[in-house]
């Protein structure tokens, strides 16, 4: 299934991973520059730590309009249902700034 990957910036710690893996039923905001051509709802991001996937969240929802609030560049605001699906395993993905497209290969192999 396709989607995004997005690392989780190592300030945030692993804390966020857990929030998005082994946290309670809810939702978790992430959010990339511009409208996304090629994302949908029902896709998934798939997040990266120390260059590492370790698992994916569906997308429910997107919401376009949204300004980031250093740049005043426009952004949309994606939104993932938790807890998402970790990999027992995780596998080696180099981690990056920003989003990037992602068909799904390897994942869960």
């Amino acid at each position: 299934m396709s989607g995004i990957t997005k690392t989780i910036p190592q300030k945030e710690g692993i804390e966020a991973i857990n929030l998005l893996y082994d946290g309670k039923e809810g939702e978790y905001e992430f959010h990339m520059a511009g409208k996304p051509s090629r994302l949908n709802v029902g896709d998934y991001v798939y997040t990266i730590w120390q260059d590492m996937l370790v698992g994916r969240c569906q997308i429910t929802r997107i919401e376009f309009g949204a300004v980031n609030p250093n740049s005043g560049k426009p952004r949309s605001l994606i939104f993932v249902t938790t807890p998402g699906e970790k990999l027992e395993k995780p596998y080696h993905k180099k981690g990056h700034r920003g989003t990037r497209y992602y068909d799904g290969e390897g994942w869960g192999s």
